[in-house]
């Protein structure tokens, strides 16, 4: 039996997968890739391809699982998951207790930088927002159909180790874009993997925010990874006229502070509750870069 089935074992599903406790619960996930399977089963994941596709292996190991955790974007065909395999989650999943989906706060769309939590009006921007918020309310309805809890989890902008501003000053990549009043909120992939465990333990259901405790200036977060790191900052651009992307723009397009109190009400605790904390444990580890390599002290590098 699959305590844990992933579809879309990417960044945040690995991590969840590493701080499994011990002994390990048996977990499989899916990729679209079978060049990912060595990194799969590294990270303790059962590997197994899905592309939109269920074949009668996937459907086996699927039949197994005791919790679903979703981490596939929809698109404009729809929940590819829901599209697959509804009718085997609903019908065909007898072991069944506990359904995750990971969302995003971008649902909320642009509130004007006022705060905002799980009753605020949902508004997507974008038109990936808006079909994942569609994907909410599906998901909701197969867990009412089901009887299975079913929790949304809507997250921030997702960094960690090889993902984060420390990376991207070593590599030059950093810029430090200035809205005037622009704020984002953060999620440590850490605390994302902490949790859908919590949520799962308890098998409780409903919307919750993943996100942190201080929205700041994106700007902000650079300059105290560049303090840590010892080295100056980029210097300011101001966003009326930074070369960004369609998508990078459409960011700045939404600005809100997001809520993460109904979360704590159940009891979780925050690994890293702000960008602060995250990155002077990163730094201190020396773990930034990611799994397997310990991290220089400088971004410089030396022939």
């Amino acid at each position: 039996m699959t305590s844990f089935f992933i579809f879309g074992a990417g960044y945040s599903g690995q991590t969840f997968a590493r701080m499994a406790p011990d002994p390990a619960p048996r977990i499989a996930g899916t990729t679209r890739s079978r060049e990912k399977f060595d990194r799969l089963r590294q990270a303790g994941i059962e590997p197994h391809l899905f592309s939109g596709t269920m074949t009668p292996e996937l459907a086996d190991a699927l039949r197994g699982a005791c919790h679903l955790i979703v981490s596939i974007a929809p698109d404009e065909a729809g929940d590819p998951v829901l599209n697959a395999a509804r009718d085997l989650i609903v019908a065909e999943m007898p072991e069944l207790e506990w359904i995750g989906y990971l969302s995003t706060v971008g649902v909320y769309g642009d509130h004007g930088g006022a705060w905002v939590d799980e009753t605020s009006e949902c508004r997507p921007v974008s038109r990936r927002s808006a079909l994942r918020l569609k994907a909410e309310q599906e998901w909701l309805e197969l867990g009412r159909e089901a009887d299975v809890p079913v929790a949304v989890l809507r997250l921030s902008g997702i960094y960690g180790p090889g993902r984060n501003a420390f990376v991207n000053l070593a590599e030059g990549k950093a810029r430090r874009l200035v809205k005037p009043n622009q704020v984002f909120n953060r999620i440590h992939v850490a605390d994302i993997a902490g949790a859908l465990r919590h949520l799962a333990g308890g098998k409780q259901g409903g919307v919750f925010n993943v996100t942190d405790d201080m929205p700041a200036p994106p700007q902000d977060v650079v300059a105290y990874a560049a303090g840590l790191m010892g080295v100056e900052p980029p210097p300011e651009i101001p966003f009326e006229t930074a070369e960004l992307s369609p998508m990078a723009r459409s960011f700045y397009g939404e600005n809100k502070r997001v809520s993460n109190a109904a979360l704590k009400r159940t009891g979780y605790a925050f690994r890293f509750p702000d960008y602060k904390a995250a990155f002077d444990a990163m730094w201190a580890e020396r773990n930034w870069r990611g799994a397997g390599r310990e991290d220089a002290r400088s971004p410089i590098r030396r022939s």
